[in-house]
C-alpha cells in the first residue's frame, strides 16, 4: 500500500511512498533502541554540535525546501522558506544553547559524608507525530530536545508533508548524526497505534487534532509512558476601547489569515469593544480584500489554497451557518477569481454580528474565516473568551498593561499575548489547557518531558 501526496496547488502528484511493512517497523524500533544506548553516551557538546550543523544545513537549503513545502500543503512560496530560515532556526538556536543548563545534574541537600544529586536521564526512543500545517516548526519543538537529551527519535509526519520528515532525517545524517538515532516512518493510523504500544517506545509527542490526541491516549493506555499532546485551539483576540486601532487591525488580520488560517494559535474569534467595533470591522475588511488568492508558487500570491478541498468545504459550511443565523459577510467571494467551490481555493471571509450560537465562534475553523463580536466591557469579553473547549492562546489589545494583567490572570489559556498574537517565543513554555492538550514544549521546561530523574544517594568512604 502506498501514500499518494496530492498537492492542493493543482491536484498533481507531489510524491508517492510505500507504507513500511511490519518487519520494517520492527527493524526501525530495534535499531532506534540500540542507537539510543550509544547516543546517550555521546558527550552533550558533541550532540549539540551535530544539531547545530543540522540546523545550518537546513537553513542553507531553505529556498528549495520552501518551494517543496508550498507544493505539499499550499503556503505561498513568498512565506514558506521563512518557516526554516527564521522560525526553525530561532527555536533550534534557543534549545541548543539552553541544553547544558536544562540537562545538568540537580544538587541535593548538603550533608557531611554524603553526595546527593539528581541526574536527568534520557527515556530511550521517542515517537514524534507531527502535522502538516507547520511541519518543520511543530517537529523541532519535540525532536530536537529529545535528541539533545540523548534519546533516539522516530518521526512520523503527516502524509501531506511526508517529504519534510525525509528532509529532516537526511539533514541529521548528512552532518554526521548516526542515522539510526533519528529515523522517519511513513505510518498509517493503525501502525502509529501499534508503535505506541511497543515497549521500545519511551514517550510520545503528538501535535494534531483532539480526536488524534484521544487515539494516542487510547493506544498508550496499557503502558506506563507519558504523552505530550498539543491539540489546537479556538484562540480569541480582545480589542479594548483604548487599543491602538491601526496596530490591532493589522496584526489581528495577519494572525487570522496567515497560512490560510491553518494555524493552531491563529486568531479564530475577535471581540471588539463597542466603541471601536465599526471602525475595526471596516479597516479589517479593507485589509482582507487586499489578499491575493492564487497558486502558491506565484510570488504575488499572499493567500494560498487550503490543504484539501474537504477542509475548504468545512470552513464554507461554518460561514454559511453564521450567515444563516444573522452574521454579516464583508467579503464578496467573487472578488477573488481563484475561489471555486469544491476545490482547496477558498476566498477569505470576515463576519461581524457573530455570536456563540454560530459554529464560526465555537468550532475550530482552521481556515481563512473569522467572526467578530461586539462587547460592552472587560467582563463580557473575559466570559466570552473563556467560553470555549479550547485554551491555547488569547491576545489582549490595549494600552493599559495593568488591565491586561488582570484579564490574563483569569484567562483559561496557556499563553497570554499583549498587543501581539500568533507567535511562539522559544524561551516561553508552549502549552495549552482544556482540549488544547497537556504538557509543554519549548522554554527550559520543554526538556523535562524527554528525561526521567534518577537520584544518586552516595555515602562517601570514611
Amino acid at each position: 500500500m502506498s501514500i499518494r501526496l496530492i498537492s492542493p496547488a493543482d491536484g498533481s502528484l507531489a510524491a508517492e511512498r510505500p507504507r513500511p511493512s511490519g518487519s520494517e517497523i520492527a527493524r526501525a524500533l530495534g535499531s532506534a533502541r540500540d542507537a539510543a544506548a550509544a547516543w546517550r553516551r555521546v558527550p552533550l557538546d558533541e550532540r549539540r554540535a551535530i544539531c547545530r550543523r543540522m540546523t545550518d544545513h537546513l537553513v542553507s537549503h531553505a529556498d528549495e525546501l520552501g518551494r517543496e513545502l508550498a507544493m505539499q500543503m499550499g503556503r505561498p512560496v513568498r512565506y514558506a522558506a521563512n518557516e526554516i530560515r527564521r522560525g526553525f532556526a530561532e527555536r533550534a538556536a534557543f534549545l541548543i544553547a539552553a541544553a547544558p543548563e536544562c540537562l545538568a545534574d540537580l544538587p541535593g541537600a548538603e550533608k557531611d559524608g554524603f553526595n546527593f544529586f539528581i541526574r536527568r536521564e534520557p527515556l530511550g526512543t521517542v515517537l514524534v507525530v507531527s502535522p502538516w500545517n507547520y511541519p518543520y516548526l511543530t517537529a523541532v519543538n519535540a525532536f530536537l530536545p529529545a535528541l539533545l537529551a540523548g534519546n533516539s527519535v522516530l518521526l512520523k509526519h503527516s502524509d501531506q508533508t511526508l517529504l519534510c520528515a525525509e528532509r529532516l532525517t537526511a539533514a541529521f545524517a548528512a552532518v554526521g548524526g548516526p542515522p539510526a538515532v533519528f529515523q522517519h516512518l511513513h505510518l498509517d493510523h493503525e501502525q502509529v497505534s501499534t508503535v505506541i504500544r511497543d515497549p521500545r517506545i519511551g514517550f510520545v509527542a503528538f501535535t494534531g487534532s483532539v480526536a488524534g490526541g484521544q487515539a494516542v491516549q487510547r493506544a498508550a493506555a496499557d503502558r506506563f509512558i507519558a504523552t505530550g499532546l498539543e491539540l489546537g485551539g479556538k484562540d480569541p483576540a480582545y480589542v479594548r476601547a483604548d487599543a491602538d486601532l491601526d496596530h490591532a487591525v493589522e496584526n489581528i488580520v495577519d494572525g487570522a489569515f496567515f497560512n490560510s488560517g491553518q494555524s493552531c494559535c491563529g486568531i479564530e474569534r475577535i471581540y471588539v469593544h463597542e466603541s471601536l467595533h465599526d471602525a475595526f470591522v471596516e479597516r479589517a475588511a479593507e485589509l482582507v480584500r487586499a489578499y491575493r488568492l492564487g497558486h502558491p508558487l506565484d510570488p504575488e500570491t499572499t493567500l494560498g489554497p487550503m490543504v484539501r478541498a474537504s477542509a475548504a468545504d468545512f470552513v464554507a459550511g461554518q460561514i454559511a451557518d453564521a450567515i444563516d443565523k444573522g452574521a454579516r459577510a464583508w467579503i464578496d467571494p467573487a472578488s477573488f477569481p481563484r475561489h471555486k467551490s469544491g476545490t482547496p481555493y477558498l476566498a477569505p471571509q470576515l463576519l461581524d454580528h457573530a455570536d456563540h450560537t454560530m459554529r464560526i465562534m465555537t468550532e475550530e475553523t482552521f481556515g481563512p474565516a473569522v467572526g467578530i463580536m461586539k462587547v460592552r466591557d472587560d467582563a463580557e469579553a473575559l466570559r466570552l473568551m473563556n467560553d470555549s473547549r479550547y485554551g491555547l492562546t488569547a491576545s489582549i489589545w490595549t494600552r493599559d498593561i495593568d488591565a491586561a494583567f488582570r484579564l490574563g490572570e483569569d484567562l483559561e489559556t496557556g499563553t497570554v499575548f499583549l498587543n501581539r498574537c500568533d507567535y511562539l517565543e522559544p524561551s516561553l513554555a508552549w502549552t495549552g489547557v482544556k482540549d488544547s492538550g497537556r504538557g509543554c514544549t519549548l522554554s527550559r521546561l520543554g526538556f523535562d518531558a524527554f528525561v526521567r530523574p534518577k537520584s544518586y544517594h552516595l555515602r562517601l568512604p570514611p
